[in-house]
């Protein structure tokens, strides 16, 4: 093997190695309680290259408001999808997109973008 082979060998290693701690460590984020409003649980979700805060704790039963304030212009962030809620919403570039729903049963339910590159967790609480 060619000092060139080995170059492009370990460089393809490290493209491998850093595809995955991306998409499959760095989204984890600590988990962010909502803030209730009038009886509803709200938490703004930054859109910006993935979701943060990541991982959003809610309690059942009680009705919830997410507010997806998108901050680039990637296509891939231009949508968000709650799929165990039926949700499928555009998010317009620099704006406030508020999704509301009522998570009825504890567990916990992914949030993807429309790609599902970009992924957030609902954790449902009593």
């Amino acid at each position: 093997m060619t000092a060139n082979e080995l170059l492009v060998l370990l460089g393809g290693a490290a493209a491998i190695a850093w595809v995955n701690w991306y998409f499959l460590l760095a989204g984890r984020r600590s988990v962010t309680g909502a803030s209730s409003r009038g009886g509803v649980q709200e938490i703004i979700v930054i859109v910006d290259g993935g979701y943060e805060p990541g991982n959003i704790r809610l309690q059942a039963g009680r009705p919830a408001r997410l507010v997806f304030d998108r901050r680039d212009s990637s296509s891939c962030s231009d949508e968000v999808v709650l799929p165990e809620f039926g949700i499928r919403a555009f998010l317009p570039s620099f704006q406030r997109t508020s999704v509301e729903f009522t998570p009825e049963r504890p567990g916990e339910y992914e949030f993807t973008c429309g790609m599902s590159m970009h992924r957030g967790r609902l954790l449902v609480e009593r």
